[in-house]
């Protein structure tokens, strides 16, 4: 932890233990002089210091840890005190598991996120061995709480909460989530405020549930707007508030949002060892929708490494899973679907295609896909209507296209990088062509991805 920010994870330790700074003193000097290491000679303002940020040498932060376990009862490393230096806070994706140095975390990346709003984002994107291992980290660890006073939520701010929750999920699928992004982090915000007052025991389901729902959204809008580190960060507290809640499969549909965000940003090696963290969840929850996911996602990205075999296994067994499931999805899964499947294999045939694999019609999903799509998906219709133009001039349809084309222009104007990304497929398309409604519609397309409100350099 950086010089001058001060270390909240010991501070919240440290205040939960009851024990003040002279006695936390006094029991590393008679721990570590147990242990042989009689040169240690602590005092009260040494354990302010590390409170407020100073870096002990070994043997403190092991021979605290121990302390502090025995103070609280459970079982405490230097890490999950803030004593293992890690860089700068916000530099990374990792959480405590223990509940309010994780809402303190979530709390700092909003404080940069909102003070940054009109700045590039200057966060580090997390890709390879650091970015698995923070999932597997989140998907594999037990929260643990403090139980410090119980201020921060009542039955009503919940139930507020889930009704926000659900009016924002509504409108970024409607219309992209832009304009609402700020709301969304300043709501996250709130809500890791109120969670370092404390929660309620009857409550932490409904709460962390409501939280983990919020914290996708706002890591989904933030990737859509093309701040990919901030979307890690809040996806991450989403993985944790998941755990938190106890909603099985939650976690590993987190995972495939993260692993989306890979196979987007061109990182398919990275978006396979996610899927398969999140597969190995996905089958120990138990729930059949979400395993159907991965095997779809996992499916499309085997199609964009060019192996047809292994994609059209993937993709398979997610008809079946989605055979199987029974009951309505719960309502973080319901975009998850028939049409969602499809869209996955119209993607997957069409970047087989493009890697000259014959016999891969993606027109056929694309026109599955939007006969399917239930109302309120606006974007992803948006989306499917692009493809669909896309892969008509792919297969040799111009004149269809060119109709198809239009029409989907006159949905296109969202604040998405994504749909501004599939602008990008559409006028790559066209480029093959030279009819006069071609060129029209290419004309028209490079347009509208020139002033789009977020643009975006990638096709998808």
């Amino acid at each position: 932890m950086a010089h001058g920010t001060g270390n909240h994870e010991l501070q919240v330790l440290i205040q939960a233990s009851g024990l003040p700074n002279r006695e936390i003193a006094r029991r590393v000097n008679s721990t570590a002089h147990r242990a042989g290491h009689r040169q240690v000679a602590t005092d009260a303002t040494r354990v302010r210091r590390w409170m407020e940020g100073e870096q002990p040498r070994p043997p403190i932060p092991e021979t605290l840890a121990s302390v502090l376990s025995d103070a609280l009862g459970f079982p405490l490393t230097a890490r999950e005190l803030g004593l293992v230096p890690s860089g700068v806070r916000l530099d990374t994706i990792q959480l405590p598991l223990l509940t309010e140095p994780a809402a303190e975390t979530l709390a700092g990346w909003t404080r940069m996120d909102l003070l940054m709003l009109d700045r590039r984002e200057t966060l580090k994107l997390a890709v390879g061995a650091p970015l698995i291992a923070a999932a597997s980290h989140l998907l594999g660890g037990s929260a643990r709480t403090l139980n410090r006073n119980q201020a921060g939520f009542t039955d009503d701010s919940t139930s507020a909460l889930e009704a926000a929750v659900v009016a924002f999920t509504q409108l970024e699928s409607t219309h992209g989530g832009a304009l609402h992004r700020v709301a969304v982090v300043g709501q996250l915000s709130e809500v890791a405020r109120r969670i370092r007052q404390g929660v309620p025991k009857t409550l932490r389901p409904r709460v962390f549930a409501a939280t983990a729902d919020l914290a996708a959204l706002a890591g989904w809008i933030s990737h859509d707007t093309g701040r990919y580190a901030t979307a890690q960060r809040y996806w991450s507290y989403a993985i944790y508030a998941a755990g938190e809640a106890a909603t099985p499969g939650r976690g590993a549909e987190i995972v495939t949002r993260m692993s989306h965000q890979m196979i987007y940003l061109g990182r398919f090696d990275d978006a396979l060892a996610l899927l398969e963290l999140a597969a190995q969840r996905a089958d120990r929850d138990g729930q059949l929708r979400v395993q159907a996911l991965v095997h779809s996602q996992t499916g499309r990205v085997h199609a964009a490494l060019g192996q047809p075999d292994r994609a059209a296994r993937h993709l398979d067994r997610a008809d079946e899973l989605l055979d199987q499931s029974d009951g309505a999805a719960p309502p973080w899964l319901a975009y998850f679907d028939a049409a969602e499947h499809a869209g996955a294999r119209a993607v997957s045939a069409r970047d087989l295609t493009h890697l000259g694999h014959r016999g891969h019609v993606a027109s056929v999903h694309f026109h599955t896909a939007l006969r399917l799509r239930a109302p309120g998906y606006d974007r992803v219709r948006a989306m499917d209507q692009i493809g669909l133009a896309a892969a008509l001039l792919d297969e040799g349809e111009p004149e269809q296209a060119a109709a198809v084309g239009q029409r989907a222009l006159d949905l296109a104007g969202m604040h998405s990088t994504l749909v501004a990304s599939r602008l990008n497929t559409l006028l790559a398309a066209a480029q093959h062509y030279n009819t006069a409604d071609v060129t029209q519609l290419a004309g028209r397309t490079a347009d509208l991805a020139a002033r789009a409100p977020i643009p975006s350099p990638l096709a998808a």
